[in-house]
């Protein structure tokens, strides 16, 4: 289908041709050919910066650069998977890539095989993005948000352990992800985890070595041994983190932490509190109750708590070892948390995070360590009788004698208050004994350790990892369009779906060989101030002569409006 340039593909197929000139030719009406506005910045973003110092395809029709390109334009255009593919014109696409049509799902899927054969390769393009990514943005990368959001599985490939997936209130099947992002949600990386420790192990070992080697703008230990309360970077999470000799160990690295107060004592007097003027992370000026003191913590380490207090009188209480920060901005920090959270919820239902790429497993190491299913078992069973021992005592303790009673009805009363104390002894024994059969079993063992029939694998994250890098990119992008468009609107929480808009139009393509020009024409939106937008948008994508890669056609942006097409004569 769409397969037009025959000589070339015949070419590729014999081996005689590297990769397929990109061409473009005069047509109009390409839809979803809004996505074009969103090359300068996945250029400016690293989409193809690297692309040739760490990946390489054998000789075929499709050139190297395409195949990124692909992935991107089908993230921003909400193409939900590859497989959805099947059911986008083919032609089309191809017009926007330069090519006679878009590689087809097989195609596709065997050029991502060759792109992720070397994990390694995809591990040092997508970190060397992340690092780059910092140092554009030292102010955000030293304050950094780590969470963790569960990718459930549904196959039957291999049996997950179970976690807890919050949305749905449920324990599923699935492998968490911990990703690190900026104060306004910006992606930085992510670290699977099939087998989850925990937040605070995987912190430890894999996430903080590298944030400390990454970080950009870290102070000299000169500077950090001259001011005692200078930290390298601050970490903020929620209650999951809790962990009061965490923070002890991670302050000596001079790492400071936000987060959450997870046993907080009792309610402070409203005179303690102030109200202050803060800047929330969206630029909205608010004023807020806070009050700060000196805790001490049950290790004896000493931090500061900040409560906020709102209208009913209800405080949530943090704490933090970012000494240096005034109290309004540990308060802003700890709420901009939310932007995380927006950041998930987004990625998951307008760029399918969640989606499998592959079908497959790989091994784990043997020495990963996982919660031992038999006392997981032996522990479920303790939950369940302890939850059977406080009815019967609250049955035993609600059992009462009324007044002036009857001699058979004492005679009653005392029969059953013995038949209850009886099963309640007997409740208590039996408890007492499943806790001494769980104390028994330990709690962690390795992956070699456990029965044959208790292990399992991983699902396959090369190609995951690699897409899931390009989406992180073509979420940037649109990101970086939101903040033009929002120059340019009174809204500016219309502005994101302003550019979904663009991204949907159609366009006119004109390559001017002799100008050395592809002018994207994009048709007029909604209405007249979404044009307004459009042009201004467009203005300044133009302003960076940016240039079609594989090609010297720079991009020229033009928005056919109300100006060149008369509203009141569409046809």
């Amino acid at each position: 289908m769409a397969t037009t340039r025959l000589e070339e593909r015949l070419l590729a197929s014999l081996g005689k041709l590297q990769a397929a000139p990109i061409r473009f030719e005069a047509v109009s009406d390409v839809p979803k050919g809004g996505v074009l506005c969103a090359l300068p910045a996945l250029l400016a973003l690293g989409l193809l910066r690297h692309s040739q110092e760490h990946f390489r395809l054998p000789a075929g029709y499709y050139p190297l650069e395409t195949i990124f390109l692909s992935v991107a334009f089908l993230g921003l255009a909400r193409v939900p998977s590859l497989e959805a593919m099947r059911y986008e014109p083919p032609g089309e696409w191809g017009r926007l890539l330069g090519l006679d049509r878009i590689p087809e799902v097989r195609t596709l899927r065997a050029k991502l095989e060759v792109l992720c054969e070397e994990g390694q390769a995809v591990r040092q393009w997508s970190g060397q993005l992340a690092r780059e990514w910092m140092e554009a943005q030292p102010e955000s990368a030293g304050t950094l948000y780590i969470d963790g959001q569960v990718r459930v599985y549904h196959g039957h490939l291999t049996e997950l352990p179970r976690r807890y997936v919050a949305r749905q209130r449920l324990c599923l099947l699935g492998t968490t992800d911990y990703w690190v992002n900026a104060m306004a949600g910006q992606p930085f990386f992510a670290v699977t985890q099939a087998a989850d420790p925990g937040l605070l192990q995987t912190l430890e070992e894999q996430i903080i070595p590298r944030l400390l080697e990454e970080v950009p703008g870290q102070p000299s230990p000169q500077a950090l041994e001259a001011n005692r309360y200078l930290a390298r970077f601050t970490m903020i999470f929620d209650r999951a983190g809790y962990s009061p000799e965490f923070f002890r160990e991670r302050w000596k690295q001079r790492i400071a932490v936000i987060t959450y107060h997870k046993f907080p004592q009792g309610q402070w007097a409203e005179e303690e509190f102030s109200l202050r003027p803060v800047r929330l992370v969206n630029g909205e000026e608010v004023e807020l109750w806070l009050a700060e003191r000196g805790t001490r913590l049950s290790n004896g380490f000493w931090v500061r708590e900040v409560r906020q207090r709102d209208e009913s009188g209800h405080q949530v209480a943090m704490l933090s070892t970012d000494y240096l920060r005034d109290l309004g901005g540990v308060a802003v920090a700890l709420f901009a948390r939310w932007c995380q959270e927006s950041f998930f919820q987004y990625m998951g239902r307008h760029y399918g995070l969640d989606r499998l790429i592959e079908y497959g497993t790989e091994p784990l190491p043997e020495t990963t360590t996982v919660v031992n299913p038999a006392w997981r078992r032996k522990d479920q069973e303790v939950r369940r009788e302890r939850a059977v021992l406080v009815r019967v005592q609250a049955q035993f303790g609600a059992l009462s004698l009324p007044p002036q009673a009857e001699p058979e009805a004492v005679a009653a009363y005392e029969q059953e208050k013995g038949r209850q104390l009886e099963q309640l002894q007997q409740q208590e024994q039996k408890l007492a004994q499943l806790k001494a059969e769980r104390k028994a079993l330990s709690r962690h063992l390795t992956l070699k350790e456990l029965p044959e029939v208790e292990r399992f694998t991983q699902l396959r994250t090369t190609k995951k990892h690699f897409v899931d890098t390009i989406k992180l990119i073509a979420y940037r992008a649109e990101t970086a369009l939101v903040a033009l468009a929002r120059e340019k609107l009174a809204r500016s929480e219309d502005a994101r779906s302003l550019i979904r808009q663009i991204f949907e139009s159609a366009v006119d393509l004109c390559p001017d060989m002799e100008q050395k020009t592809l002018t994207v024409r994009l048709h007029w939106l909604s209405s007249g101030i979404h044009d307004a937008v459009l042009e201004h948008v467009c203005a300044e994508l133009t302003a960076t002569e940016t240039v079609y890669p594989g090609t010297d056609l720079r991009l020229v942006f033009e928005p056919v409006g109300p100006s060149q097409i008369p509203r009141d004569q569409e046809s």
